[in-house]
């Protein structure tokens, strides 16, 4: 049910919108200046208060696991329904594709061969055994665990609770009380929103420059920021057009993109030559992070021999970290009818096959062209290459490689359509004062959210970032989520120990 007429809350829409717009025209007018201030800003963020990032995601995991392994809150039916509301396998595609799903396929590619260059990898053991490890721990089940203990705390609040308001400031209400009607309540909800549009700007600047140059080797153009900003406008359409349908509209392209995708993993596995080894590189991936998991996870190189922990975990911990705000909600949202139970395992169980199975083909088969094939896409990008030429290259290796990198392109516009429908589904409904489960942001509202998420990713492509300061950004808006977390997490329970208390009393009576 589309709201018609419903209280919008300009400050939440208009403040965020004034942040961006300020960001885009800094960004864009002295953009060395903006980039050594994110740099700086980042050192501390990432370096000297680090730990921060993995022990958070740590506590995550585990306290999902106990809530999902424990009777009393495991049991709980999300809504006054029986049976879920969308089957396994539509409920599985929407949870993968809404998330990140085209940054997965981007790092896919490439991230094998950044660690390449990395002395840590080296000093383990090297590339072969070590690289594709850190693929799957920095995609595994500690990154996962952000969006599943959020998407039990928001679920319970929407279908169990049923409250008429979708943001991180109502989540904090059992903690805060009516201070989240005020100033406060504010505070949070624009820290949200920021932390959305610059996940967005990251995930589209780092990412798009690859869409445009497969482009460019396919139709024969030249490869311009004009160009590049074009492809932008392409996708925000195309996943403006599929917001306005809602729901429905989402789930029905997270279907087209989940065969995409395997059409994708089925060329990579089974026509380019290196089935066995890929399939045997993962598998020993998979045991070599399992029996190390502990030790990768608390990792901080206390003396900074080598800053493989602050250039890459804690930045991938903070990069899901700000898709928090978002996707969690999306997660609860599709979830009515299931358990507590079902939705933490269901969520990590889709999740992570989704990814691990796009790590290992996608990733192993760019291994395979590195150590047996003499594609030196690891020397290339230690040499000052773009990582974007060194994927290409690895596609170059393919049979009929310009198909390839359409179908690539194709893929990786669905995903990125289907993520920014979840995103901007959203922050859609932080515009209004009241916004139940059942009912669904204006078009208006949706079109005009769908606008702003494109904005701060223009001027990050017209400013030239380096993927360490893309990266800064990332680190800088994730600490205060991670605090807001905390917050929404602590309150979860205690609105479980009311919520108990009024069923006891209810049964007494």
């Amino acid at each position: 049910m589309e709201i018609k007429e419903r209280k919008i809350d300009w400050t939440t829409m208009l403040i965020p919108f004034a942040i961006v717009i300020t960001m885009m025209a800094v960004f864009m007018i002295i953009p060395d200046d903006s980039k050594n201030a994110v740099d700086t800003l980042r050192g501390f963020f990432g370096n000297t208060i680090g730990i921060y990032y993995p022990i958070l995601a740590f506590s995550c995991v585990i306290c999902a696991l106990f809530v999902a392994l424990t009777p009393k809150y495991g049991n709980i039916r999300l809504g006054n329904i029986n049976k879920p509301v969308y089957s396994n396998f539509k409920w599985g595609t929407m949870i993968f594709t809404s998330t990140m799903a085209a940054d997965i396929m981007f790092y896919s590619l490439i991230e094998w061969a950044l660690y390449g260059g990395e002395q840590h990898v080296q000093d383990l053991g090297g590339i072969q055994m070590w690289a594709p490890t850190f693929t799957l721990f920095h995609w595994g089940p500690l990154a996962w665990g952000f969006y599943v203990i959020l998407a039990v705390c928001f679920a319970f609040m929407m279908h169990v609770r049923r409250r008429d308001r979708q943001r991180f400031s109502e989540a904090c209400r059992p903690l805060l009380g009516n201070k989240v009607d005020g100033f406060w309540g504010k505070i949070i909800d624009i820290i949200a929103i920021f932390a959305i549009v610059c996940a967005t700007a990251t995930t589209f600047s780092l990412a798009t420059p690859l869409l445009t140059k497969a482009l460019g080797i396919v139709f024969g153009f030249e490869v311009t920021t004009t160009i590049t900003i074009l492809v932008l406008l392409l996708i925000c359409s195309i996943y403006t057009i599929t917001v306005l349908f809602g729901v429905k509209g989402i789930s029905k392209l997270a279907g087209i993109c989940s065969y995409l995708f395997f059409i994708i993993l089925i060329y990579f596995l089974f026509l380019g030559g290196e089935t066995r080894y890929i399939i045997e590189t993962g598998f020993q991936s998979l045991g070599n992070m399992a029996q190390n998991f502990i030790g990768l996870t608390t990792y901080m190189d206390p003396l900074r021999e080598n800053g493989f922990a602050q250039n890459w975990t804690v930045y991938y911990w903070a990069y899901w970290l700000v898709w928090c705000v978002a996707t969690p909600f999306f997660i609860a949202l599709i979830s009515k009818g299931r358990t507590i139970r079902n939705t933490v395992f269901g969520s990590f169980g889709w999740g992570l096959a989704g990814t691990y199975m796009s790590f290992i083909i996608l990733g192993n088969y760019g291994l395979a062209q590195q150590m047996k094939h003499g594609v030196d896409a690891i020397g290339f990008i230690n040499n000052g290459g773009e990582m974007y030429d060194a994927i290409l290259m690895i596609f170059e290796t393919l049979p009929l490689p310009a198909f390839a990198l359409m179908l690539l392109v194709i893929t990786m516009i669905t995903f990125y359509s289907t993520t920014l429908d979840g995103i901007t589904y959203v922050t859609s409904s932080y515009s209004y004062k009241q916004i139940t489960p059942e009912e669904e942001p204006s078009r208006k509202i949706r079109g005009f959210w769908s606008i702003m998420l494109i904005l701060l990713p223009i001027a990050l492509l017209f400013a030239e970032n380096s993927l360490y300061s893309l990266q800064g950004v990332t680190i800088i808006a994730a600490f205060p989520v991670g605090i807001l977390l905390i917050m929404i997490v602590w309150s979860f329970f205690k609105d479980f120990k009311n919520w108990s208390k009024e069923i006891q009393q209810k049964d007494n009576l």
